[in-house]
């Protein structure tokens, strides 16, 4: 119990000590992991948005709910026979179903006023020539075909939104790994002038027996705490962040394409145990570095 209060003690003298300098580590970590957590979430999102075009697939068939038979299976034998057509798959009422309460989810009033029978089946086609020109000619070929309710084509939208969202994911995670660094050497000099404030006490403290892991922990501590509490800020700004994003999109009419983009709770609570965890560690490995480099004293 002794060893427990000296801990504590000395942790949190160290912590309020320097308090600028912790401050300033905090604040580093909470947004170069905010960063990291929202660059996560985008790239999430943009998956789920458009996971109906994974595989090569380049166009959709959405094919009228009150089609015949006949007419549904005109266009499964007119893909079939199609030479510019490598493979296609059929999603039926009910799959399209699952697929629309995954897709909006965050609005159950839609959800409720939706079934499957009213939703369109549809025919998902991977063409052989991947150019958009010969995409759009083909996917052409089945507009006005009897029982085709409407073509929608990936390139439209999809494509430049899983551009933009590789394009913006990279740069936030180029930012946010040089704040993390500068996170790191924060906790590190904040440490280092800990220990080198105290330095006659380590020294008082060595001759009279006390090992260097005795010495170490208040110090390691410090820097532990500044991480998490780091981490933790971090994690209530992403979670305030996706919360604005997904009432905007709720709301809005503007980008029809991302009423698909849901960022799911347990992908929200994976993302957040991420970033708890890579604020213990860097403030882990920022103190460990400073103490076993300054404990020579």
């Amino acid at each position: 119990m002794a060893n427990v209060d000296y801990i504590a003690r000395e942790t949190g003298k160290n912590l309020f000590r320097n308090i600028s300098l912790t401050l300033a580590s905090m604040v580093t970590v909470a947004v170069s992991l905010s960063l990291v957590g929202s660059a996560l979430l985008l790239r999430q999102g943009v998956q789920n948005a458009t996971a109906r075009w994974e595989g090569g697939i380049e166009f959709i068939i959405f094919v009228n709910p009150e089609a015949e038979a006949t007419q549904e299976q005109a266009i499964r034998d007119a893909l079939d026979s199609s030479p510019a057509v490598e493979d296609f798959v059929y999603v039926d009422q009910q799959a399209a179903y699952d697929e629309f309460v995954q897709l909006f989810q965050r609005t159950p009033e839609m959800i409720d006023a939706v079934s499957p029978e009213i939703l369109p089946p549809s025919f998902r086609v991977v063409p052989i020539d991947p150019d958009a020109d010969a995409i759009r000619a083909l996917g052409a070929q089945f507009e006005n075909r009897p029982g085709v309710y409407r073509v929608v084509f990936a390139f439209e939208a999809v494509q430049t939104l899983q551009q933009l969202s590789r394009l913006m994911s990279f740069a936030i995670l180029i930012v946010a790994g040089v704040l993390l660094f500068a996170a790191g050497l924060l906790i590190l000099n904040t440490i280092r002038m800990a220990m080198f404030a105290r330095r006659r006490e380590i020294e008082v403290m060595k001759l009279v027996g006390a090992t260097n892991w005795f010495i170490r922990i208040p110090f390691m501590l410090e820097g532990l705490i500044q991480g998490i509490v780091g981490a933790a800020i971090a994690v209530g700004s992403v979670v305030v962040l996706n919360n604005f994003f997904d009432s905007w999109l709720q709301n809005t009419e503007t980008f029809q394409v991302l009423q698909g983009f849901v960022v799911s709770t347990g992908e929200l609570v994976g993302t957040s145990v991420f970033i708890i965890i890579v604020g213990c560690l860097v403030g882990a490995v920022g103190s460990g570095i400073a103490v076993s480099k300054f404990l020579d004293v």
